[in-house]
């Protein structure tokens, strides 16, 4: 396959009476995405953590608390996007959800294949928010998924300002990286906005930005998001010259639904203006110790 539709969404966060109500949301996402023909669906991280309104209201605003009083959600949770995964026969990347795992919370996103199997990929990087407040410890290895000749990795939000995760990713095959995020500002939006292009840069690769929107004062979780959906890849032959495949509108929820042309990116690999795959090695080989060269004893501010 050289060619595959994707849909990438910004994905607003709302309050749900009861779990009929999310279901019927995610329902209709999900046949939106697919009567416009795609057949990847990217959630954004956290985006699960709607499922805080089925909570007992002492605990929307407790951040340790939720944690485990979520995971009586999982099992629905999983169930319908299986479900939904195959009558449509699509693959869905579903929002990220905080799972206990050890003797702590890990945050996972689960990709659920057109024939209704299930894996994950759990967050490596944690911000300040995750490890400081709400406890939320790394996850452990990557995994990348075949999509009927399409192999894509994940790199959660600020997993993807990390070039060596997302290298990984790539050395093992990923052609197509999604990113899934949550970021309560513009400027952390640019963060992750920036990372992910300079992987598609780097990897000379395709990459998915999903962002949660949240307006929701009622929980302290996720009340505040910011994003817009896009898609990035390397400029060069044949590819936008700015390196946006294509965006949605900021805060505006939707799906950015998208034709990914492989066969771009692969040419771009080996007949390219530049060669950045290629050269990765060199570039990690030839720098040495830096040495340091004194200019002078001392600057005038």
């Amino acid at each position: 396959m050289t060619v595959i539709r994707v849909a990438v969404a910004a994905y607003p966060v709302d309050f749900h009476p009861d779990w009929a109500a999310y279901e019927a949301k995610v329902s209709a996402w999900v046949r939106d995405a697919a009567g416009q023909g795609a057949t990847l669906l990217v959630f954004p991280e956290y985006g699960a953590l709607e499922l805080v309104s089925l909570l007992p209201p002492e605990l929307h605003h407790d951040v340790l608390g939720m944690r485990p009083a979520l995971q009586a959600h999982l099992p629905a949770f999983l169930d319908l996007h299986t479900r939904l995964a195959r009558q449509h026969g699509v693959c869905i990347v579903a929002s990220s959800v905080p799972v206990a795992d050890g003797d702590g919370f890990v945050n996972r996103a689960y990709v659920i294949g057109p024939n209704g199997s299930v894996s994950w990929q759990d967050k490596l990087m944690m911000t300040r928010f995750e490890a400081e407040e709400w406890r939320i410890a790394p996850g452990q290895g990557v995994r990348v998924f075949d999509l009927g000749g399409v192999t894509f990795g994940i790199a959660i939000c600020y997993d993807s300002e990390f070039p060596l995760l997302a290298r990984t990713l790539a050395e093992a095959g990923a052609e197509v990286l999604v990113v899934p995020s949550f970021t309560g500002s513009r400027s952390g939006y640019t963060r992750v906005r920036v990372g992910s292009m300079a992987r598609a840069l780097e990897g000379q690769i395709y990459a998915l930005h999903a962002p949660l929107i949240a307006d929701a004062m009622w929980t302290y979780a996720v009340e505040d998001a910011h994003g817009m959906a896009a898609i990035y890849a390397p400029a060069d032959n044949g590819l936008p010259d700015t390196g946006i495949v294509a965006q949605g509108v900021w805060n505006e929820p939707g799906w950015l639904v998208h034709d990914l042309d492989l066969s771009l990116t692969r040419n771009v690999r080996v007949d390219g203006h530049v060669l950045n795959w290629r050269d990765r090695v060199a570039a990690q080989q030839r720098p040495t110790v830096p040495e340091t060269v004194t200019l002078a004893v001392s600057v005038r501010g």
